[in-house]
């Protein structure tokens, strides 16, 4: 009696376990905050699988090859994400199962349109800039006549040299990079022209032997520990950087640069790769992290804006009031947006990178 006991105990905790629901997410590193998985855990029984990725060249090389076993992804909008909706990479979204969608702002998910025409594939997670972060000690003691307020303190030669004395960095990715200097260059940030292409190469290989290194999952750290003093980087890293170099109290300070020239403007959308394996607990995961409450708290941890207004009101006014996370409007008027890339004029921007990030 006793075996038949413990078979059965033994064939229902199996069962129990087959049947536990789950959802598998693949996003940004230092992207979340970890209480609102763990609320949204507690809430539904659903269990979160949570894995990282540090580049979109990563995530898009994943979901194309297809299989990739996630059910929720968080592409930005140019150029991975209208890359994958062509594809056919990612499904629908079910507007039935997603109320907390219709909170989203109107006219940030227009501005998204042209990458997923009619906001059918995604909904916006968190949006940003790609700028420079620099530490304003550094700055004033190596090169205190540089500008504060141009990609010139990065993409002059005689600037870079004199910062790199304390450490330069840049983001690894040629999809975030090469746009902003086109714009630098007076160019269209979407140009496939073979001279503007040349130019923006000619451009990032005058200061490739100032560049200490390039990351993406390690710039919030480096900064904030002083190891680099000047950067190319999302504007809610460089502003996390700033935080924890704060908290560590060793003199480090990091500010956020929007350049005056143009700082690309991106969104990250939550998404469903179109052979998710659980797809009702992909719904039931974005509908809750588009709730305000949960959304104010992921802008309080991570520092980026998020694309629901009513979230504002539960958002630390100290954020709110950063023009690097909420920027007003004599800065946004800055601001640009990518459009898609033909593959091909990718492929040649990728081998453009290639060349610089290995000086060849």
């Amino acid at each position: 009696m006793r075996l038949l006991a413990l078979l059965a105990a033994l064939v229902l905790a199996t069962q129990a376990a087959a049947q536990q629901r789950v959802v598998n997410v693949y996003n940004w590193t230092d992207y979340i905050d970890p209480y609102a998985v763990q609320q949204f855990q507690a809430e539904t029984g659903i269990k979160v699988r949570y894995d990282l990725y540090d580049s979109l060249e990563t995530l898009e090389a994943k979901l194309l090859a297809g299989k990739s076993g996630y059910d929720v992804v968080v592409p930005t909008s140019e150029p991975t994400f209208s890359r994958l909706v062509r594809a056919g990479a990612l499904q629908k979204l079910d507007p039935a199962r997603l109320p907390n969608a219709a909170g989203l702002d109107a006219a940030l998910m227009q501005r998204v349109q042209s990458s997923d025409p009619g906001n059918a594939h995604g909904a916006i997670y968190l949006w940003g800039t790609i700028g420079l972060a620099v530490n304003p000690v550094k700055l004033k003691q190596f090169a205190p006549d540089a500008p504060t307020d141009s990609w010139d303190l990065l993409l002059k030669p005689e600037h870079a040299k004199r910062m790199a004395r304390c450490g330069i960095a840049m983001i690894d990715s040629a999809i975030d990079v090469i746009p902003s200097v086109l714009k630098y260059l007076g160019k269209s940030p979407d140009s496939t022209d073979a001279a503007d292409l040349a130019a923006v190469e000619k451009t990032l290989k005058a200061i490739r032997p100032h560049i200490r290194s390039f990351s993406s999952s390690g710039m919030i750290e480096t900064l904030a520990s002083g190891e680099t003093c000047l950067a190319i980087s999302y504007s809610g890293d460089a502003i996390q950087a700033a935080g924890r170099a704060a908290e560590a109290r060793r003199g480090v300070e990091v500010q956020y640069i929007a350049p005056k020239e143009g700082a690309q403007l991106w969104f990250d959308l939550f998404a469903i790769p179109a052979d998710a394996p659980n797809v009702a607990e992909a719904h039931e995961f974005i509908n809750f992290m588009l709730r305000p409450k949960v959304m104010a708290g992921v802008t309080n941890h991570v520092n980026y804006p998020n694309a629901v207004p009513a979230s504002r009101e539960m958002v630390g006014k100290e954020i709110l009031q950063d023009p690097g996370v909420y920027p007003p409007p004599a800065i946004q008027a800055g601001f640009f947006t990518i459009g898609p890339v033909p593959q091909e004029a990718a492929r040649v921007r990728s081998r453009m990178w290639t060349r610089f990030k290995t000086n060849r």
